[in-house]
């Protein structure tokens, strides 16, 4: 800021001070015998922010992802799908792949093999394979737990078909194969809606 002083003596020699804002600063001093005018000027130092703090945050970013076709080539969706994450597997288990119509016992381990199995099987339904992610297929399935002779899952990521017909087909795989399970549901109603579908990443 500008600002100019007015310094006026009188004869006396008693100072007499005046502030006023001005456009060109200046200082005068009166006395009975001589007045002096002089210009003075002031420099007023321009501080920049300081952005030593700033931090980049990169899941404020949101990730666009240009999804091949699914009539580009397997190299293609391949190298677009590598980019992104697999579904998560929290309960994994080696694969028990037997035919249908097979009457195995009903025990977690074995719901936990065959789900492992049906993630290979029906693999086009899911995104564990780097080309269906390309395609933008990221959806997985999982084992929530076992209530009585109920086998509940969760559904997450994005699917191509809609997610009561992914269920439907997991839900047949298993129940063919340990015919003791009455029923194959999700956790939560809302993962079976096209809203839950849209929401996935």
């Amino acid at each position: 800021n500008v600002e100019s002083f007015s310094f006026v003596t009188t004869a006396t020699n008693k100072l007499k001070v005046s502030h006023h804002a001005a456009s060109t600063p200046f200082i005068t001093f009166s006395s009975s015998c001589t007045t002096t005018t002089t210009t003075a000027t002031s420099t007023s130092q321009l501080k920049m922010s300081d952005w030593s703090g700033f931090a980049y945050d990169d899941e404020d970013e949101e990730l666009f992802v240009d999804f091949a076709d699914e009539n580009d080539s397997q190299e293609y969706k391949a190298e677009i799908g590598s980019a992104l994450e697999a579904p998560s597997i929290m309960y994994d288990a080696d694969p028990i792949s037997v035919p249908q119509g097979s009457a195995l016992p009903l025990t977690e381990e074995n719901v936990l093999g065959v789900l492992s199995a049906c993630r290979n099987e029906i693999e086009t339904m899911f995104g564990y394979s780097a080309e269906n992610r390309g395609v933008g297929i990221t959806g997985g399935v999982d084992f929530v737990e076992m209530d009585g002779p109920t086998v509940v899952l969760t559904l997450k990521g994005r699917f191509w078909h809609q997610r009561t017909t992914v269920l439907q087909r997991v839900g047949a795989y298993i129940m063919g194969r340990i015919p003791e399970i009455i029923d194959v549901t999700v956790a939560d109603p809302y993962e079976l809606t096209d809203e839950a579908n849209d929401e996935a990443a």
